[in-house]
C-alpha cells in the first residue's frame, strides 16, 4: 500500500489555501465533484508538483441491497485513472433504498446511512465489494461511517464486522477516527474495542475531522476544529500501527489557511507522540501491531481486477498476499430482507412514514431533521439563486417541503422539484418573486409551470410514496 503521509481534503473553497500549505503530501477529492476530462486547474497544479490525489466516492452505496451501478463504477474508475491515483475509496453505507427489490419507489438519502451489522447485510456487502473490486482499475478501500442511529438486532460489533469484511474480500480500510468518536458518543461504542478487533494491517489511510455535540448527540459536521477526543483516538490507532496516511477533512465553514496548517501540525504531533509511546512500550489497548506493519503489508500484492490499468499503464493481475476467504453469493432472500429493512428505515427518515419496529424514534427524528438540513444546505449551494429569490423564507420553506418529500434524484433535481412545489402552491408571495422563480425554473427545466392535470397526477404519486 502506498505510503501517503499527511494530507488534507481538497475542496474548491480552499483550493488556493491547500496549494499554499506546507507539509501537505497528498490530497483527497470528492469523486462526484470532478469530471475525469476536466480536472480543476488546482488539482492539475498539485499533481504536477508530485502531490498524490485520491478520489473519494460518496454515491456508490455498496452497503445497499442493490448491486453496484456499473455506470457509477465506471465513472469512479475513470477519475482514478485521470488523477493517476494509487487507490480509490468509498463508504460502508447505503445511500438509496426501494426500487424493484421492494416494488416501491426508489428513495435517495442524500447522505451516508449505516448498514445493519448482520450476517445478511455482510453477505450483501461482500458481494457488492467484490463486484466493485473487479470493475475498478485500482485497489479499493472502504470507510467506516458516523451514525446517529443504531439498528435493532445487530449481530456483530463494528470491529468484528470490518474484520469479517476484510477477511472475505481482501478490501483495504479507510479508518475514520472521528467517526469512531461519533459512534462512541451516539451509540456507546468503545473506539478502543473497535481498533483492537479490526485488522490494522489492512488500513490504507486514516481520516480526522471535527464536529460538535448538541443535546448529547455528536454531529460529525466537518465544519469545526478537530477536538482533543478525536486526536486521542488517532493516538490510540497510531500506537498500534503506523498508518500509511492521515488526512484532515473539512467540508464547510472553512477557516483561514493558517488554522488549517495548525490542525495539520496537531495531527503530525499526535502521530509523533504516539510513535514515541509505542517505541517505549507504553501503549496499552489490546494487541499492538509492530511499527511498520502496514508498510510491510504494503509490500505484499493486492487483489486487483483483471485488465486493470492506472494512468494508461498496465497493472499486473496478482494474487492477494494471504488467502482471502471466499463465500457463496448471498441468497436472493438476503438481498430481499436487507432491501425491505433499508427501504422502511429510509422512508421513515425522508418520507414521513412510521418508524420501523425496534428503532429509537427520538434518534430517528434527529437523523431526519439532520438529513433535511443537509439537503437545504446543499440545494442552497447548487442553486444559489433560490435563497436569493426567497430570502429568509428559503430555509423554512425547504425544510417544510423536505419533511415528506424525498429526493427523487440528485441535488439539482431536488432544487427543481422544490421550485416546482412552490409554484404549484402559488408561492412565493409577491408577483416579483414569483416571476423570478418561474423564470428560474423554466430556464433550467425547459418546461412550462405544471397545469391542473399534472398537479393531480403528482399529488396522487406523492400519496403512493407515503403509504
Amino acid at each position: 500500500m502506498t505510503e501517503l503521509g499527511i494530507g488534507i481534503g481538497w475542496r474548491p473553497e480552499i483550493a488556493e489555501a491547500v496549494e499554499g500549505l506546507s507539509g501537505v503530501d497528498w490530497v483527497e477529492v470528492v469523486a462526484e465533484n470532478i469530471c475525469a476530462g476536466h480536472l480543476p486547474d488546482s488539482l492539475t497544479r498539485l499533481r504536477e508538483r508530485g502531490v498524490t490525489v485520491v478520489p473519494h466516492g460518496v454515491s456508490l452505496g455498496l452497503g445497499g441491497a442493490d448491486r453496484p451501478d456499473p455506470a457509477r463504477l465506471a465513472a469512479l474508475g475513470e477519475k482514478a485513472v485521470a488523477l493517476g491515483a494509487p487507490l480509490v475509496t468509498e463508504h460502508i453505507a447505503f445511500v438509496r433504498a426501494g426500487g424493484p427489490l421492494t416494488a416501491t419507489p426508489q428513495l435517495e438519502a442524500g447522505h451516508l446511512l449505516p448498514v445493519p451489522r448482520t450476517l445478511d447485510a455482510l453477505d450483501v456487502l461482500c458481494e457488492n465489494v467484490r463486484i466493485a473490486q473487479d470493475a475498478l482499475p485500482v485497489p479499493l478501500a472502504l470507510e467506516n461511517i458516523a451514525a446517529l442511529i443504531s439498528w435493532p438486532g445487530e449481530e456483530m460489533s463494528e470491529g468484528r464486522f470490518l474484520a469479517e469484511l476484510v477477511e472475505r474480500t481482501g478490501v483495504r480500510l479507510l479508518v475514520d477516527v472521528a467517526n469512531l468518536h461519533t459512534n462512541h458518543v451516539n451509540r456507546g461504542e468503545d473506539p478502543a474495542r473497535a481498533l483492537s478487533e479490526l485488522p490494522v494491517e489492512a488500513i490504507a489511510y486514516v481520516h480526522v475531522a471535527g464536529g460538535v455535540e448538541r443535546d448529547g448527540v455528536w454531529h460529525d459536521t466537518h465544519a469545526h476544529p478537530v477536538p482533543r477526543a478525536v486526536l486521542d483516538v488517532l493516538a490510540d490507532l497510531a500506537s498500534r500501527v503506523a498508518p500509511p496516511g492521515v488526512l484532515l477533512e473539512r467540508d464547510d465553514d472553512f477557516p483561514p489557511g493558517e488554522e488549517l496548517g495548525d490542525e495539520l501540525r496537531a495531527i503530525r504531533a499526535t502521530l509523533t507522540g504516539a510513535s514515541r509511546v509505542a517505541r517505549h512500550g507504553g501503549a496499552g489497548h489490546g494487541v499492538r501491531a509492530p511499527r511498520g506493519a502496514v508498510a510491510a503489508a504494503a509490500a505484499q500484492p493486492l487483489l486487483i481486477g483483471a485488465g486493470a490499468r492506472v494512468s494508461g499503464g498496465p497493472m499486473p493481475v496478482v494474487a492477494p498476499a494471504a488467502p482471502v476467504a471466499t463465500a457463496p453469493a448471498p441468497h436472493a432472500g438476503a438481498r430481499q430482507r436487507v432491501a425491505v429493512a433499508q427501504a422502511a428505515l429510509l422512508s421513515a427518515l425522508v418520507a414521513g412514514t412510521p418508524v420501523p419496529e425496534g428503532f429509537d424514534s427520538r434518534r430517528l427524528g434527529v437523523q431526519s431533521r439532520a438529513l433535511a438540513a443537509k439537503r437545504a444546505g446543499v440545494v442552497a449551494k447548487v442553486a444559489p439563486e433560490l435563497p436569493e429569490i426567497l430570502g429568509k423564507g428559503f430555509r423554512p420553506a425547504f425544510l417544510a417541503y423536505a419533511r415528506s418529500r424525498p429526493m427523487s434524484g440528485g441535488y439539482r433535481r431536488d432544487a427543481l422539484d422544490f421550485a416546482e412545489h412552490l409554484l404549484v402552491a402559488g408561492r412565493p408571495e409577491g408577483p416579483a418573486a414569483q416571476r423570478q422563480l418561474t423564470e428560474w425554473w423554466q430556464d433550467r427545466s425547459g418546461n412550462r409551470p405544471p397545469g391542473r392535470a399534472t398537479r393531480l397526477v403528482r399529488a396522487a404519486r406523492h400519496a403512493l410514496v407515503r403509504r
